[in-house]
């Protein structure tokens, strides 16, 4: 087989490598909270990180020069192999992780792997240690703290938001040219309706019917929906350059002679991280919904948004940063702030009034489930509060 040939082929592999294990970075929240299932999670996540993958090409200039020029010196002898070493040692540990069903990241595999090559073959006189240090080490050490700082910040606001918005839809009703707030007892209140010669369209009844109020409905899951999505598309943009450049490591391919083949180039690393999103994405995703903790709505927002901005403004400005490490500090400082939440109201309980040891067992662990009651809406769910 053409060493150019192999190593497209191991590009793609690695692509679909990512899309097995980073996935579930965006995802997770949306099934661990209890809004959908795995598999429609999974395809969710899909196919905003293939949108993501695909415009990708409108920012990644500045990634791909990084990825292909920025680590190793000038004057290495131009090697084929190269590409085909550092994309073979990151598909083994990626595709192990995401079987194994550990969240890693694709960045620190593939620096890690240039590394490896680069002082294998040439010594470290062969790798430009302060391009390393200043695009690739100093970005993926600071990401986290912005993250968890930014999840501090961001959190308190979403969960006071998210607490006036639970059991509350928005009912858009197209035909009836009316906005409809609903609330969890199902009374309703008309915030806009659009009138002709001085006449509303139509009367909204006072409660809800699900004859009356047909339309589009927005409530907290829709925004959870939407947030996990554009963490899914910052994913997508911040990583398909990466894979890609490594084409032009070493001249493995001479060189992305047009836009045409620049173009094929993204949009296989699109389509393969996808298929792998969809196929294999599952394990990774039950191992952070279920096995490292429980988030409801606001918490699920809180660490989407983060990540989301972070990863997209550190793709715009070509600096590679981990998904994995993002989402996981924005997790960490939210599960910092339940934590001194639950401390401080432990510690007001124990210094308040006695109640007995029944109301005292229910105080630390009762859960209860409390139902949207609007009949005309999507959001008919169970939500999960916890009593402290």
């Amino acid at each position: 087989m053409d060493l150019s040939i192999l190593t497209f082929v191991l590009v793609l592999l690695l692509a679909f490598a990512n899309g097995a294990n980073d996935v579930s970075k965006a995802i997770a929240t949306l099934v661990g909270s209890g809004v959908t299932d795995y598999r429609t999670a999974i395809l969710w996540g899909t196919v905003w990180t293939m949108i993501g993958a695909g415009l990708s090409g409108l920012v990644a200039a500045a990634m791909v020069k990084t990825f292909s020029q920025g680590l190793l010196a000038l004057d290495t002898p131009a090697s084929p192999i190269l590409a085909a070493a550092v994309l073979a040692g990151a598909v083994l540990w990626v595709l192990i992780s995401s079987w194994s069903g550990l969240p890693v990241s694709t960045t620190h595999a593939l620096t890690g792997a240039i590394v490896g090559v680069g002082l294998m073959a040439f010594g470290s006189e062969g790798l430009l240690w302060q391009g390393i240090g200043k695009k690739i080490v100093l970005p993926l050490i600071l990401s986290p703290v912005l993250a968890l700082t930014a999840s501090v910040l961001v959190h308190p606001l979403v969960r006071t938001l998210a607490a006036r918005w639970e059991g509350t839809c928005l009912c858009v009703m197209p035909t009836a040219k009316a906005l409809v707030m609903i609330d969890m007892h199902g009374a309703t209140r008309t915030l806009f309706q659009a009138t002709g010669l001085g006449r509303p369209v139509v009367a909204v009844p006072a409660q809800c019917d699900r004859a009356g109020l047909n339309g589009l409905t927005v409530g907290l899951d829709s925004i959870h929906w939407c947030s996990s999505g554009l963490a899914s598309l910052a994913r997508g943009t911040n990583d398909a350059p990466k894979i890609a450049a490594i084409l032009l490591l070493g001249s493995a391919i001479p060189s992305w002679s047009s836009m045409a083949s620049h173009s094929a180039a993204l949009i296989g690393v699109a389509v393969a991280m996808g298929v792998g999103s969809y196929l294999a994405g599952i394990r990774v995703t039950k191992v952070l919904a279920e096995k490292v903790t429980r988030m409801d709505h606001g918490e699920g927002l809180s660490a989407n948004l983060t990540t989301s901005s972070l990863v997209m403004v550190s793709a715009v400005m070509g600096l590679p940063v981990s998904t994995t490490h993002v989402s996981s500090s924005a997790i960490i400082g939210i599960g910092l702030l339940n934590g001194a939440r639950r401390r401080s109201m432990d510690d007001r309980a124990r210094h308040g009034p006695r109640v007995g040891p029944h109301a005292s067992c229910f105080r630390t662990s009762f859960r209860t489930r409390l139902r949207c009651t609007c009949p005309s809406c999507f959001c008919k769910r169970s939500h999960s509060f916890s009593m402290m």
